[in-house]
């Protein structure tokens, strides 16, 4: 998601790496803080693979900074990934919320809706934190007050995103035939 993160942000600006790691933290919250040590990695694979440039610029004081930016073949990969989310990206809540973070940088709706469609497809599943014999446990069943807890936060959080899904979905379908 870090990949994804960098792209998208370049997608909007060029930043330099203090910025950058700072619209990552701001985006990515308590959940995954970004260090240097993931950071600097990530941009320097992502410079080696073509994606992103680096430049000079004039900084406030006497120290120059280095400023990444997008390159073409940067845009389209992140087109590409924004467009082909692996299963991790539709099925984890933090993944999906760096998804749509930058969804709307895909300049075709239809692309848009099969995302939306695919996290959607993915609640009509069974789920739960806790199983037994294979079977997903509710939250009715549970003894434990705090995994009861888990789940009826589960529950409501889940019948709120199937909710906003499917009232973007109709948005976008509308707009779709609108055209």
């Amino acid at each position: 998601m870090l990949s994804l993160c960098i792209l998208g942000f370049l997608a909007e600006e060029p930043l330099h790496a203090y910025e950058l790691r700072s619209r990552i933290s701001g985006l990515s919250g308590h959940v995954r803080p970004v260090s240097d040590g993931a950071l600097y990695p990530a941009i320097n694979r992502l410079r080696a693979a073509g994606y992103l440039d680096r430049h000079q610029q004039q900084g406030a004081g006497a120290t120059p900074r280095q400023v990444l930016s997008l390159t073409e073949s940067g845009r389209a990969e992140l087109l590409r990934r924004l467009r082909e989310p692996g299963e991790v990206e539709i099925t984890d809540r933090n993944s999906f919320f760096v998804l749509m973070a930058f969804l709307s940088r895909l300049p075709d709706v239809a692309d848009q809706l099969a995302v939306l469609r695919r996290r959607l497809d993915f609640y009509s599943q069974p789920a739960s934190f806790f199983y037994d014999r294979g079977r997903p446990r509710r939250a009715a069943e549970m003894t434990d007050r705090y995994r009861r807890g888990m789940l009826t936060l589960g529950a409501a959080t889940r019948k709120a995103d199937k909710e906003w899904l499917r009232a973007t979905i109709a948005e976008l379908e509308a707009e779709l035939a609108g055209r």
